[in-house]
């Protein structure tokens, strides 16, 4: 195996747990999961046959940044509803934070299973 095949995998695999544990806690964890998902893009960055991936989790990085930039902006003005008399819908801004989260998983959970399968092929 070649180190940035290496690298590549040791990426995603820390990325995805990382994007894992975050989600326990998807507030303060937000960081981590942010963190997570740029690790899996730098792992993509590094292969050199996934650059269709590299597109796809650029997007993801991005909505999840946008939707944590969103959640930390509003979270620093006193929050919506309530006593802050901003409408509830001032929190479809932090809606692309989970939509990335969902398109990394998605797309994780769709490489494990060709790995799965790949490997259980070759054996």
């Amino acid at each position: 195996m070649n180190t940035p095949s290496l690298w590549f995998r040791i990426f995603v695999v820390a990325g995805g747990i990382a994007m894992l544990l975050g989600a326990i806690d998807p507030l303060e964890g937000s960081v981590v999961i942010l963190v997570g998902g740029a690790l899996v893009l730098l792992g993509m960055f590094l292969s050199k046959e996934e650059r269709g991936a590299l597109l796809y989790w650029t997007a993801v990085v991005l909505l999840i940044a946008l939707g944590v930039a969103a959640m930390f902006a509003l979270s620093s003005v006193g929050g919506i509803g309530g006593e802050s008399r901003r409408s509830m819908w001032w929190g479809l801004l932090v809606l692309p934070y989970p939509v990335g989260w969902v398109m990394g998983m998605a797309s994780l959970l769709a490489r494990l299973v060709r790995f799965i399968r790949h490997r259980r092929v070759a054996t």
